[in-house]
């Protein structure tokens, strides 16, 4: 996908279905060239890849881009507003923080533009797979929110955090009625709800 002589922006997000932690999102701008870069050849939806490729892709889109962006919304800001709409607003923070000019262009992963934008934008439903600035995007957002849960997990023991990151397993589930709703928590979210409905237990912000 190319513009003219533009600079491209893909930007995607991480963590719309965990029940804890913000969702992030990431901005990946890279430097228009003929051909893939070496270093990104094989690059991918986050999803698709090992933790190992991750972190190697990591490495080098860090290297190569010519800007990255990350924004976040907490968990109080998906309660207030809907994860939807957090996920816009991480989706903003994360473009703001790079300088693109009214010549750009942003490509967004899946059927929402974030309000605000400084330049033309176009959603790409499975952009991931189609536009490797998205796909880079993906994986700065994905390992962005995977080191972050797993230093929330030394906070708040016993919900795997290290190991889920925050998504509904059992044995996230099973932490939320034994040992109680964090801080962290999404309150909107119905498992969350239901602990606080049966426990009534809160950890102290």
């Amino acid at each position: 996908m190319q513009r003219g002589h533009g600079p491209i922006c893909g930007v995607d997000e991480a963590g719309r279905g965990p029940l804890a932690g913000p969702v992030v999102a990431a901005a990946v701008w890279l430097p228009l060239q003929e051909g893939l870069p070496a270093a990104l050849v094989g690059l991918n939806d986050s999803k698709q890849l090992s933790a190992s490729q991750r972190h190697a892709f990591l490495v080098a889109i860090r290297a190569i881009a010519v800007g990255v962006g990350v924004g976040m919304a907490s968990p109080e800001e998906i309660d207030a507003l809907n994860i939807r709409q957090a996920t816009l607003l991480a989706m903003s923070r994360a473009i703001g923080g790079l300088a693109l000019g009214s010549g750009a262009l942003v490509l967004v992963d899946g059927r929402d533009l974030p309000p605000g934008l400084p330049c033309p934008g176009q959603a790409v439903v499975r952009g991931d797979q189609q536009a490797v600035s998205i796909a880079a995007a993906s994986i700065v957002a994905k390992e962005t929110r995977d080191e972050l849960m797993v230093q929330l997990a030394t906070r708040h023991p016993g919900y795997g955090w290290e190991r889920n990151k925050g998504y509904p397993t059992a044995d996230h589930v099973r932490a939320l009625h034994t040992l109680g709703v964090t801080e962290q928590h999404r309150r909107s979210f119905a498992p969350v709800r239901e602990a606080l409905a049966a426990t009534g237990t809160v950890f102290p912000v």
